[in-house]
């Protein structure tokens, strides 16, 4: 391992279904990485603002993608999402929500709680009401989440982690990107086990 300053992006979108598949094997990662190396969030943007209805083709190929997950790797999935919510293919407020959470100290407790209402409880991240909701459920002060949510600050930072996501390299989520001083190596990640990417990050050169 090089002695420089070494970081390990995970680049990640709220709403994509692999990422939820992710989760639990992302932070059994995070829990073992050596000491030496710091990680960092990077939203990756998965759909931009959009306020028309799902395609009925996007909806069966979306619902197709969560089968595979659920019988390859075991991730739950509320299908009654699909019947009881207006989909759409809209993620970019979602990703804006983590960051707004953020400014509260709620980042990650933001990503959790988006994926477990999209997924689990049928509720739909894309409305901006939605993720208020989740805001307050998760003690944030509401009012200011709103503000921050549609703020030039939230958006600002947004498109600076999805340049840094360019820069990266990285055209699928999830992704580990790991930085070490200016070199960047993509790292294999695998779905049941950290190991294989612990291993690969504590090698590199």
């Amino acid at each position: 391992m090089s002695a420089s300053p070494t970081t390990l992006y995970y680049v990640h979108d709220p709403m994509c279904s692999w990422c939820w598949a992710y989760r639990p094997t992302w932070l059994r990662l995070r829990a073992n990485l050596p000491e030496e190396i710091s990680w960092q969030n990077v939203l990756g943007g998965l759909a931009p603002d959009n306020d028309q209805p799902m395609p009925e083709n996007m909806r069966n190929m979306i619902q197709g993608h969560w089968r595979q997950i659920q019988s390859s790797h075991g991730t739950d999935f509320n299908f009654d999402f699909w019947s009881e919510c207006q989909p759409r293919r809209d993620t970019y407020k979602a990703c804006r929500a983590v960051i707004a959470a953020a400014r509260q100290q709620a980042e990650e407790a933001m990503i959790e709680a988006i994926q477990k209402a999209y997924y689990l409880r049928a509720m739909n991240p894309s409305e901006p009401d939605t993720l208020a909701d989740l805001a307050a459920e998760l003690g944030l002060n509401r009012a200011r989440f709103a503000e921050d949510l549609g703020s030039a600050q939230t958006e600002t930072e947004f498109r600076r982690q999805l340049s840094l996501r360019t820069r990266l390299k990285v055209r699928s989520f999830p992704s580990l990107v790991l930085q070490q001083g200016s070199v960047c190596s993509i790292i294999r990640h695998d779905y049941q086990d950290f190991r294989t990417s612990l291993a690969e990050i504590i090698n590199c050169p």
